[in-house]
């Protein structure tokens, strides 16, 4: 009778777990992939101009090789979802402070992305534009915050809709659908959100190394961004530049491999796999390593500051630099 009973709570509890049709092969999917699976996944469009999702695509050859190339993404992959990047980050109070381009709320991040039409129990692929590192650096900055509210089964497509399109293959310019959807957080990993006081921690202690995700003359203090308040970058620190996140490919920008990226963190004097802290200017420069580190290199021990220098400068802390 007890056996019968452990039985039958094992396919309750086995029943109430998620079945999907399709397993993702990892963080990074290819175009290929997306394609044949395309029906069995929620594909997610991540963009801040959203008038391109319902734009024609702009394609050009080059004329001494002949090859296809991107000049201007638009339209979106079929029956993609959109998600407007300047809609995922929120103010937030922080100590008294007003800090812009947080994290929302769990509650708020439920309502965004319920908003655009996402289901829980089912594999999510986010499609970032794929032209310029800050583009790819939208959809990894959503992929962290889904990582947040304990959504495991997500990836990023490799050269987004740049690829998408140098390969030829169908786009649709219609209106992104208007439909609710019921995805909830699967709880909070609070582990890959960095405060201030954890960056001061690791500033001081280098037991954390913290990894400056700007392009370099910020992190020189030779220039800075309207909303950063001091010029410079946290006490050793050392730089990542947006430069080393991706190769550019007829157009489009890929991920290279987990083993060029252990090399490219070697000559930046970075350990891969050592316990790591990501920041910029504002929490998405910042997304990028976070993903080549944690998700691609497989370094489970990094975190991203959320709020990054515009935080660390509102609360007045030390920075370094050149001038």
């Amino acid at each position: 009778m007890k056996t019968r009973i452990l039985l039958a709570a094992a396919v309750l509890g086995a029943a109430s777990l998620p079945a999907f049709a399709v397993d993702l092969p990892g963080p990074v999917v290819d175009t290929a992939w997306l394609a044949q699976h395309r029906h069995e996944v929620q594909i997610v469009d991540v963009r801040s101009d959203t008038d391109s999702y319902t734009a024609q695509p702009k394609i050009e050859t080059e004329k001494k090789t002949g090859k296809k190339v991107v000049a201007a993404v638009g339209g979106h992959i079929p029956e993609s979802m959109l998600v407007d990047f300047g809609t995922i980050r929120t103010e937030q109070t922080v100590n008294g402070i007003k800090v812009k381009y947080m994290l929302p709320s769990k509650e708020q991040f439920e309502r965004l992305v319920q908003a655009a039409g996402i289901q829980s129990g089912k594999p999510i692929v986010l499609v970032s534009v794929g032209k310029d590192v800050t583009e790819v650096d939208e959809a990894l900055r959503m992929y962290w915050q889904l990582k947040v509210y304990g959504e495991e089964h997500v990836a990023v497509l490799d050269g987004g809709m740049a690829a998408w399109l140098a390969e030829g293959r169908d786009v649709a310019t219609s209106p992104a659908p208007r439909k609710a959807g019921n995805w909830t957080s699967h709880g909070e990993h609070r582990d890959l959100v960095a405060t201030s006081d954890d960056v001061a921690q690791a500033s001081s202690s280098k037991a954390v190394q913290l990894v400056d995700s700007r392009p370099l003359p910020q992190f020189y203090g030779l220039s800075k961004r309207d909303y950063v308040f001091a010029l410079g970058h946290v006490a050793n620190a050392r730089p990542y530049t947006p430069d080393l996140l991706t190769r550019n490919q007829n157009g489009a920008l890929y991920f290279y491999p987990a083993q060029v990226y252990r090399k490219l963190l070697a000559g930046s004097d970075l350990d891969a796999g050592a316990p790591s802290i990501a920041y910029c200017n504002s929490g998405h420069l910042a997304a990028g390593a976070w993903f080549v580190m944690s998700e691609i290199v497989g370094n489970h021990s990094t975190k991203l500051y959320d709020g990054s220098m515009h935080l660390w400068t509102l609360e007045h802390r030390p920075v370094t630099g050149v001038m």
